[in-house]
């Protein structure tokens, strides 16, 4: 009986030992980020006239 009560106490000392507990005091004021990002639209519209006037090439040849 004493070896079972020793194992007892070492599962409780154990199991005691793996509780942890943290406090955490913020000063500090989080705010959101705002990102602005600008596109540059005037080569995507050169690219998709250059692409366009493939495109209407290569149904005329057909």
């Amino acid at each position: 009986m004493s070896k079972q009560m020793l194992w007892a106490v070492l599962a409780l000392l154990v199991l005691a030992g793996c509780r942890t507990r943290h406090e955490v005091e913020m000063t500090h004021e989080v705010k959101p980020i705002h990102i602005t990002l600008d596109v540059n639209l005037k080569i995507d519209r050169e690219l998709d006239d250059f692409f366009g006037d493939i495109d209407q090439a290569a149904a005329t040849a057909e």
